[in-house]
């Protein structure tokens, strides 16, 4: 008999780690309603499926010197200019499009480690069943022939996500962001996406024909600390 044990969290790279250590902060903070949180999400909410250079009013609220501090030395070097700027726009993605999920969740957060992007969509849909235009949708982001437009599709999920409260990690997703970009990265994306949604799939079908309980919660254990909980 085979088993399999718990899953593995991806760990996170350094424009990914930045992020989740930014979104705590945030989600802690409009969680407890912090007005400072609590602006700063609405803030951030205007540049949500846009690239950076689109809004110019949120340089300096999504990126910050931690995120320069934590950039590896070579991309610091003139010639590098162009990586520096896919991390960037990695980090601003993530940010915004957070700041749309945790909107209006004042008791759940959406940002969650070891959520990633194939299994969030595949629980927006019925259990050991297909809904085909999300399916289409989803399909949609992972051929985006460029940033803007990935950006803007991945808006699209995020909302659906949040109007399901089905969780994200988000420094997983600017990770990935930032890798889309890279050379052969837009395949290792995609197939990360889709190992996701389809092992999603398969592990709520074994749970229902065993007749367990295949909810998130159930299948994946809680990643909150002492720390965040209020």
């Amino acid at each position: 008999m085979t088993t399999t044990g718990p899953k593995r969290t991806p760990p996170l790279r350094w424009v990914g780690a930045f992020v989740d250590e930014r979104v705590r902060e945030i989600q802690n903070g409009y969680i407890h309603d912090r007005s400072g949180a609590v602006a700063t999400l609405a803030q951030l909410r205007r540049g949500a499926g846009k690239t950076i250079e689109a809004v110019p009013e949120l340089w300096g609220l999504t990126l910050d010197d931690r995120f320069y501090e934590a950039m590896p030395p070579f991309l610091r070097r003139e010639e590098k200019a162009n990586e520096q700027e896919e991390a960037e726009d990695a980090a601003h993605i993530a940010l915004t499009l957070f700041a749309v999920h945790q909107q209006s969740r004042r008791e759940e957060r959406m940002h969650q480690r070891g959520r990633d992007l194939g299994a969030a969509v595949r629980r927006l849909m019925p259990p050991g069943d297909i809904d085909e235009p999300l399916r289409r949708r989803f399909v949609q982001v992972g051929t985006a022939h460029d940033l803007a437009t990935l950006a803007f599709r991945l808006r699209e999920i995020v909302v659906l996500l949040r109007r399901d409260a089905v969780a994200l990690d988000y420094g997983l997703l600017a990770d990935q962001i930032h890798r889309f970009q890279q050379p052969g990265g837009r395949s290792d994306v995609r197939a990360a996406w889709g190992r996701g949604f389809h092992a999603s799939s398969t592990t709520a079908a074994a749970g229902k024909a065993a007749g367990t309980d295949t909810s998130p919660s159930a299948i994946e254990p809680s990643t909150e600390t002492d720390e965040d909980r209020p």
